[in-house]
């Protein structure tokens, strides 16, 4: 994103342990949704409370949050690299528009239902989605709930490859990998955009603010995936720090995500940076 930090790559949290678990092929294109393990998930770490011009995205603003984060997100090649795919050649602008965004509709509403979704600034000017610890979305429930469900009937067969073999496998392992034994106690920022009008006012600053502030309080890390090489000095100033570089593989270009963790921050170390 232009003048503030350009849009992460979208993970669609844990829905990644559900899709790793799906091991069902039609026409050999994997699929998923098709198994379910109705386990019962660790206790969620508290939300943290409005503050300082962020409020938290109910249900019935759905639309309005996922529409700031299509708009932000309308070139980023990970958000579209299962939209843009070779077996959708003959589709419209319009329609692969409308996908893009019926997508982020899904994601959207999942993380309300069990994550965190914040937002700032007039008319959605900035949208956060984020997985709190503890929490997931590998349940019955909200895939239905949600809509993600549908993801095996409106992805074409390249499309469903590309996300349910090597995108949901990758970021699932990955994350696995760098946070160990604290990938359910961290603190997820998986989309964070910023409409073109809500650019340069500061906007994913308090967002971001608004979650690692209480993640210090907690001792708990923050994890993130970033699809824009101008991203990670931005977020080097918020405390992450990069870990590793992993690539999509199945377009014509290779695509680049880098892992950023940000490690929890004590009060003595915070006054020594501000000073």
């Amino acid at each position: 994103m232009a003048k503030t930090i350009a849009p992460i790559a979208v993970s669609f949290v844990e829905s990644k342990a559900i899709l790793k678990s799906a091991n069902v092929r039609v026409n050999d294109v994997p699929t998923s949704f098709t198994q379910f393990t109705l386990k019962q998930q660790k206790p969620a770490a508290p939300l943290p409370l409005p503050t300082d011009g962020v409020r938290i995205v109910t249900l019935d603003e759905y639309k309005e949050a996922a529409l700031c984060l299509a708009e932000a997100f309308a070139e980023d090649d990970v958000v579209r690299y299962f939209v843009d795919v070779p077996d959708r050649a003959e589709w419209t602008e319009e329609e692969r528009w409308a996908l893009h965004v019926e997508i982020l509709e899904y994601v959207t509403y999942a993380h309300i239902l069990k994550g965190l979704v914040t937002t700032i600034g007039d008319d959605f000017g900035a949208v956060a989605l984020w997985m709190p610890p503890g929490q997931d979305m590998d349940d019955l429930w909200t895939i239905f709930r949600s809509g993600m469900w549908r993801l095996n009937y409106r992805l074409s067969a390249e499309g469903k490859r590309r996300f349910f073999s090597e995108f949901v496998p990758l970021l699932h392992d990955t994350k696995h990998a760098t946070l160990g034994d604290r990938d359910s106690e961290a603190w997820y920022l998986v989309y964070i955009g910023t409409k073109p009008s809500g650019r340069g006012k500061g906007h994913c600053r308090k967002l971001i603010e608004h979650v690692t502030k209480d993640a210090d309080k907690e001792g708990r890390a923050t994890y993130l995936e970033s699809s824009n090489a101008a991203n990670p000095p931005i977020y080097r100033k918020f405390g992450f720090e990069h870990k590793r570089t992993i690539h999509l593989q199945r377009a014509e270009q290779n695509i680049s995500l880098d892992i950023m963790v940000r490690e929890p921050v004590g009060e003595m170390e915070k006054t020594v940076v501000k000073n």
